[in-house]
């Protein structure tokens, strides 16, 4: 009988979910509502820049994502503006 060895493989991680060298982040306050903010910039002559980008973006929808959860009870819907 053989034996099931289970383990994780690291080709299942997604290159985007690695913050990339070239992606730097500050932590700054909103100077109208003082809630803390997150600035990601992107360095332009780098060689990776493609997967930098999908990085950030990727980021920045799962911001919007909890956001949207916390404010209406689900990912998908904005708010109304009303």
């Amino acid at each position: 009988m053989s034996k099931v060895v289970i383990i994780k493989s690291k080709a299942g991680v997604r290159a985007a979910s690695r913050k990339p060298a070239s992606v730097s982040e500050k932590r700054v306050r909103d100077p109208a509502s003082g809630k803390p903010l997150i600035i990601r910039s992107l360095e332009m002559k780098s060689e990776t820049f493609g997967r930098d980008l999908a990085y950030v973006f990727s980021k920045n929808v799962a911001t919007a994502r909890r956001e949207n959860k916390r404010v209406i009870g689900d990912y998908d819907r904005t708010p109304s503006k009303a």
